[in-house]
């Protein structure tokens, strides 16, 4: 007579199939949780009133930098303890006469703390305001006119570090 082993196998049960779908869902989930909250706290896109009015603005306003931007304007800013200092001139390193020059700070993403300064002139191609900005990220929009004309036109992407001045 032959003995008879019986080995027991793995079986799968109910609680088994439970566990892979919790791990399976819970891991899709973790990750879209992630990913929404970093999207949220990272995202730096700009943000348009109307996108088909600025789409049908888009060519005339690239024209318009690619003049401005063959003109060998250029500009400068400087912020620093509540003095915001913006030095321009032209290509051959004369300042520019500019009797207005207007700069918006708008934040990449919220529009809550964008403000606008108009800078008086101090001389020689420079214009100045006293203005704490706060630390962070901004989007600096900086038209510079002569007569009411647009002489220059400069946007600049930067970050004020600590406390802001």
């Amino acid at each position: 007579m032959v003995a008879e082993s019986k080995q027991r196998g793995f079986v799968f049960t109910g609680w088994h199939m439970l566990l892979v779908m919790v791990l399976f869902f819970g891991t899709i989930i973790s990750v879209n949780v992630f990913m929404a909250w970093n999207a949220v706290r990272t995202w730096s896109g700009l943000v348009v009133p109307n996108t088909y009015v600025a789409s049908q603005q888009f060519n005339g306003k690239v024209e318009e930098a690619k003049r401005l931007a063959a003109s060998g304007i250029e500009g400068d800013i400087v912020i620093n303890d509540g003095r915001i200092v913006y030095h321009v001139v032209d290509a051959g390193g004369q300042p520019v006469v500019a009797d207005d020059v207007s700069v918006t700070f708008k934040r990449p993403v919220d529009e809550r703390e964008d403000f606008t300064l108009s800078l008086v002139p101090a001389g020689a191609g420079q214009f100045v305001a006293e203005r704490d900005v706060p630390a962070g990220q901004w989007v600096i929009d900086i038209a510079t006119r002569h007569q009411g004309a647009m002489v220059f036109h400069q946007t600049l992407r930067t970050v004020v570090a600590g406390g802001g001045q």
